[in-house]
């Protein structure tokens, strides 16, 4: 591993597919050590530490599971020293009507995205130097409010609450807390089961009149994380103007 000793360093749940590796891939362009989470695929968060010059490490656990994330904060210290940027990309979706919704299925969604998330933020406002950086993730759907997104929906919306109170708790610490909230976003998750008519629908319903890419989540990520000291406590949503 390359000197990180002198780098501002980043921990990025999920950071091993989609929206996170894009975001991983960004900071290290821009100069950080990065611990790139996974939960379930080593290899593809292998794969982007191999792309890394020596400047992240793979780390792995439940972000539910506030002993493997605690373990996961410890293995970051140690490999760089401490902790600037907390990034929590990490999140499932299942969709379905609230009518007919599987309360299991509510669960797992609640578990991840709102256990999950308090879990890694609680840590993380333990951890994080003066002068970090909290970013949480929500979606643009919490404002266009889509049919079947209920339990999704309610799960982002607790995000959306959390990350300004946190913001207010980190009072004196210099730490910024925000949300980004992604409009559609092509990753395979995203594409996956939708037609072609469907994604050029979805293409054309914003002004910009594409779908995003993974990339411009992490452009809206990366401003947050470093030089956005003057955004805190808010929620960005990066999808060209659908709403």
């Amino acid at each position: 591993m390359s000197n990180t000793s002198d780098m501002r360093v980043a921990l990025v749940t999920g950071g091993s597919g989609g929206i996170g590796r894009a975001v991983v891939r960004r900071l290290l362009a821009d100069g950080f050590a990065v611990a790139v989470h996974y939960s379930g695929n080593r290899a593809a968060a292998e794969q982007v530490v191999a792309e890394s010059e020596g400047r992240a490490i793979a780390v792995g656990g439940d972000v539910a599971d506030e002993g493997a994330m605690l373990a996961v904060f410890d293995e970051v210290e140690r490999a760089f020293g401490g902790i600037d940027v907390v990034i929590n990309t990490a999140g499932i979706m299942i969709l379905g009507p609230v009518a007919e919704y599987s309360l299991a299925d509510f669960d797992r969604v609640m578990r991840t995205n709102v256990r999950g998330t308090f879990v890694v933020a609680q840590l993380a406002a333990r951890r994080v130097r003066e002068g970090g950086a909290i970013v949480m993730f929500s979606t643009t759907v919490t404002r266009t409010h889509l049919p079947n997104y209920g339990a999704y929906v309610a799960s982002k919306g607790a995000v959306e609450a959390l990350t300004l109170t946190l913001a207010r708790e980190l009072r004196g610490r210099d730490i910024t807390v925000n949300a980004v909230a992604p409009g559609p976003t092509v990753t395979p998750l995203f594409l996956e089961g939708k037609s072609e008519e469907l994604l050029q629908k979805l293409a054309k319903a914003a002004p910009l009149e594409r779908l995003g890419e993974p990339e411009d989540i992490a452009e809206t990520v990366a401003h947050l994380a470093g030089p956005a000291r003057w955004i805190n406590g808010q929620t960005i949503f990066a999808n060209g103007g659908l709403a």
